[in-house]
């Protein structure tokens, strides 16, 4: 027995394939532009079920990821999430006493980079949303 997908979720990739087609940038590659077509062409039908929409979603986010947009359809990572488990972006920032606005990917087995108005490290944080 299979689960039948969500209609909110349905709506939700609908919305996105619209975005992805008024962008020419997204839809230039020939695969891309081939599995948009086949999913507006089951949703023009009107009479093709929730299981097939939801497939065909599921073909063009497949192909836009091989294509290289690494978030998919909705722009989402794949990992997976665990309850209570909260991914974390590590970012470097300003040392400084008068810290700018300057942030920096962080990674974590290299050292953060040069602060040149402060000629120091810069510091390694967690980036919050207050930032």
């Amino acid at each position: 027995m299979t689960v039948p997908p969500d209609h909110a979720e349905l709506a939700q990739r609908t919305a996105a394939l619209c975005a992805l087609l008024g962008s020419s940038d997204h839809a230039r590659p020939p695969e891309v532009r081939t599995a948009a077509e086949r999913v507006l062409t089951l949703l023009r039908s009107g009479d093709a079920d929730d299981a097939a929409v939801a497939g065909g979603y599921n073909d063009l986010d497949h192909v836009l990821r091989r294509a290289g947009y690494a978030g998919g359809l909705l722009g989402e990572s794949r990992s997976s999430r665990a309850p209570g488990v909260l991914a974390h972006i590590k970012v470097a920032v300003c040392p400084g006493p008068a810290r700018c606005s300057r942030l920096e990917r962080a990674r974590d087995l290299l050292p953060a980079p040069h602060c040149a108005v402060n000629d120091t490290r810069m510091l390694k944080s967690r980036l919050s949303p207050a930032r």
